[in-house]
């Protein structure tokens, strides 16, 4: 039997399959996941999200509270809710705060969002890059992640490409406020647990 030399034969590179978002949906719609697995889209790939420790459920809670009576009722705070970026990707970020009422995504999730705030221990490299990328990429004006490791807030503005032009780090003794609520104020320390 002849068997071409590596130099004489086309290889053909394996690639993984990058699942659409409407593909994603319809996995989703129809029950093809098991009941309870918390998954998302991120770049064609459908990846399993960490389970919530106590701390990450208080920080989610604490900051809901504060962004919603900072937006008040224009807006509203969706909580680990789908966030339709792009065609490859359905983000379920812990927090984002969108135009609108809940009832104005009956049929399909936001495609942007004013502010989107991840709260993270074990998904911290994810959330620092591609995460970070992915938002910036899809023009997302503000970004924050609450990193329960170096307790601190990491601030995140003005994207351009896949990057943030502006990234602060704020601690204990700081105080943040949205871009849409400057005179507004939140401190970090009130974030993060005791």
């Amino acid at each position: 039997m002849y068997i071409p030399k590596a130099s004489q034969r086309k290889l053909t590179q394996v690639q993984p399959y990058r699942w659409t978002r409407q593909e994603y949906e319809k996995m989703v719609e129809i029950g093809l996941f098991p009941s309870g697995t918390r998954l998302e889209l991120i770049e064609g790939e459908i990846l399993e999200m960490a389970a919530h420790t106590s701390y990450h459920a208080a920080a989610t809670t604490i900051i809901q509270r504060y962004l919603e009576r900072m937006y008040g009722a224009a807006y509203h705070v969706r909580v680990q809710l789908p966030l339709a970026l792009s065609d490859d990707s359905e983000p379920e970020p812990d927090l984002a705060v969108v135009e609108g009422l809940p009832e104005d995504y009956w049929h399909a999730h936001p495609r942007t969002a004013l502010l989107i705030v991840e709260v993270a221990y074990s998904s911290l490299d994810h959330d620092q890059e591609r995460k970070r990328h992915l938002y910036a990429r899809n023009g997302l004006p503000e970004y924050w992640i609450l990193n329960l490791q170096e307790r601190q807030l990491e601030v995140y503005r003005e994207p351009e490409g896949e990057e943030y032009l502006s990234q602060m780090i704020l601690r204990t003794g700081d105080v943040v406020s949205p871009l849409a609520y400057a005179d507004a104020s939140i401190a970090i320390v009130d974030l993060l647990p005791r």
